[in-house]
């Protein structure tokens, strides 16, 4: 086992979208090396009890546990209030969400509906909003959970997407975060797939350690 992958795993985070299954996602994270888990609710469906609810995390002695949102155009003021992680999925809003300053993360581009041009991908993500994430400070997320469809043309879509906003980031110096993104708990990887399969994508090892590690905002 090389020394980067120690360090990695030592600090390696996941996000995840939990649907009432937080202590299978703890359970799993702390066989897989996970060291943090950022567990993201819809902010349209609030729950009042969801701060209460993370002392039952707190308690586990492997895993940390921090809360955060997904908000929309309507609910980022109200979000604010109560995690400072508010984060969007891409959208046809994006350009307001990474100027807004209110978001810090932003993921899901290669899931766009819109179809490739002949010569020319539509990854969701371009020049103009790379820069603007640099100024902002928003940090790109990469879902590795998009990749485990059943439909192979639907797989080599996202990857092909996922390759081009890959190099469109490190281009411009863009954070991102790699992530499962998922709501089911075996979706998530160890620090050794993730690492393999991003490697493939083009992703620089400096950039892959900095995309799973805790501190990423």
């Amino acid at each position: 086992m090389s020394f980067a992958i120690i360090k990695i795993m030592t600090k390696m985070i996941d996000i995840v979208i939990p649907k009432n299954n937080e202590g299978e996602f703890i359970e799993i994270a702390s066989k897989l090396g996970i060291k943090k888990l950022y567990f993201l609710y819809d902010f349209n469906y609030y729950d009042k009890n969801i701060n209460q609810k993370k002392l039952s995390f707190e308690n586990h002695e492997n895993i940390e546990v921090e809360i955060g949102f997904i908000g929309s155009q309507k609910n980022l003021n109200k979000a604010q209030h109560q995690s400072k992680l508010i984060v969007a999925k891409s959208s046809d809003n994006d350009r307001f969400f990474i100027e807004s300053k209110k978001i810090k993360l932003i993921y899901g581009f290669e899931e766009s509906n819109k179809k490739d041009y002949l010569h020319q991908r539509a990854s969701g993500l371009n020049h103009i909003l790379c820069e603007l994430a640099n100024k902002h400070n928003v940090v790109i997320g990469f879902s590795y959970s998009t990749l485990f469809s059943k439909d192979s043309q639907k797989i080599s879509l996202l990857m092909g997407r996922m390759m081009l906003n890959i190099k469109l980031c490190q281009k411009y110096k863009v954070k991102t975060v790699i992530g499962s993104f998922s709501e089911k708990p075996f979706e998530m990887r160890s620090p050794f797939d993730i690492t393999s399969l991003f490697t493939i994508f083009g992703m620089d090892g400096r950039n892959i350690k900095d995309s799973i590690l805790s501190d990423f905002y």
